[in-house]
């Protein structure tokens, strides 16, 4: 549904026969898009899906275009915001990678960066698990992150690294022109990507275990981004 709200691509759709509900809607804005729609049973979307849960329809969409560095800026420049991206360095679960773009999405984030090596880029999983939010939050995919910061910070961004021994996240002026970098499942930031930023937050963990999930760090991380902006 929010490929169609966001004029994707779409070369075909394939629905089930007993289709009800929302997908009806879908059928409908289809329609009026002139998309063209093809009736199946539920067994060729099962395979269709390879196991996931498809919910009765299934779309044929062009591949995910990743933006330039540049251009997440100029979207931020265009709302007349000060730019705020999320620099993954090394995520590999692509649930993690699509919950991040939910909340990226929600909290009002101009992009996020993603390395080319190493990592997860836009695939199926990570759309279905970003929930409509890969139409929305932009992704730029960069060769070399640690270089990607130093040029963040000649555009006049200030670089922030989520990681343990930091300042508390709530202290710290998250306010103005602001990336925030996220580390990857279990290793964290890397060395050198946490030497080219300007300064650390960290998340107080009350608790035995000492740190979040990635796509729960950064959730906190981006709503308090949110929360200072709005004063």
């Amino acid at each position: 549904m929010e490929a169609l709200k966001n004029d994707r691509a779409i070369e075909k759709l394939l629905v089930g026969k007993d289709a009800e509900g929302s997908i009806k809607k879908i059928i409908g804005m289809a329609k009026d898009k002139k998309i063209p729609l093809q009736y199946v049973e539920k067994s060729a979307l099962d395979r269709l899906a390879d196991g996931g849960a498809h919910q009765g329809i299934v779309a044929y969409i062009s591949s995910y275009q990743y933006y330039e560095v540049e251009e997440l800026i100029q979207i931020a420049k265009e709302k007349g915001e000060d730019p705020f991206l999320i620099v993954l360095d090394g995520i590999e679960d692509p649930h993690n990678l699509g919950a991040i773009m939910r909340t990226a999405d929600g909290a009002g984030a101009h992009g996020i960066i993603i390395p080319k090596r190493r990592a997860v880029g836009i695939t199926e999983t990570v759309a279905k698990a970003a929930a409509g939010a890969v139409e929305y939050i932009p992704v730029a995919k960069v060769s070399n992150i640690a270089q990607t910061l130093d040029r963040l910070k000649d555009m006049g961004l200030w670089v922030a690294a989520c990681d343990m021994d930091g300042r508390e996240y709530d202290k710290a002026d998250l306010k103005g022109s602001l990336a925030i970098v996220v580390g990857a499942e279990g290793q964290g930031i890397s060395r050198l990507v946490k030497e080219k930023c300007d300064f650390i937050i960290s998340i107080p963990m009350a608790g035995k275990i000492s740190s979040l999930n990635a796509s729960n760090a950064a959730a906190i991380l981006m709503y308090e981004v949110r929360r200072q902006r709005k004063g």
